[in-house]
């Protein structure tokens, strides 16, 4: 098995740009990732290996940020960050507020919701996105359009 330094230096960066997409901010990322890895070290012994070491940090990671939330209540999540979406939904945001898109976006069921999440607004790859949910590229891309064409179906009342 790795080394943790071995697992830091090879994992850091994506568990970055996984809180980034979900924080938007970069200086809140960079603590939840630190948060992150200490927490992973303090728990070395609880890893099974059942599953991959970045579906590990990652679930980590999403905990450090649902403790942050709880601790520190949003009062409007969406920021401007948020507002430069592209792609996926472009089409619909001509014609629909944020909130709204956000109301809509959060009436998706799980995986879907937080694979729209991660590719729209954390611009993470498919690649990548299939590692921090522990599967496959292919199951990504697949969920993703499949939430998409949900998103669309539910924004056409906009138009």
């Amino acid at each position: 098995m790795q080394t943790m330094d071995e697992i830091y230096r090879e994992h850091s960066q994506m568990v970055y740009r996984y809180l980034l997409s979900l924080t938007k901010q970069a200086d809140l990322a960079e603590e939840l990732t630190q948060e992150t890895f200490f927490q992973a070290l303090k728990g070395i012994n609880r890893f099974d290996g059942s599953c991959k070491v970045t579906t590990w940090l990652c679930a980590i990671a999403k905990n450090q940020w649902l403790n942050y939330l709880r601790k520190n209540p949003l009062t409007e999540q969406l920021t401007e960050a948020s507002a430069t979406v592209k792609s996926a939904e472009s089409e619909v945001t001509a014609s629909i507020t944020r909130v709204d898109l956000m109301k809509k976006m959060h009436q998706i069921p799980e995986p879907g919701r937080e694979i729209l999440h991660l590719r729209l607004f954390g611009n993470l790859s498919f690649r990548e996105i299939g590692e921090v949910m522990g599967k496959t590229e292919n199951w990504a891309r697949v969920t993703f359009y499949r939430a998409k064409e949900q998103l669309r179906k539910e924004c056409r009342e906009y138009e």
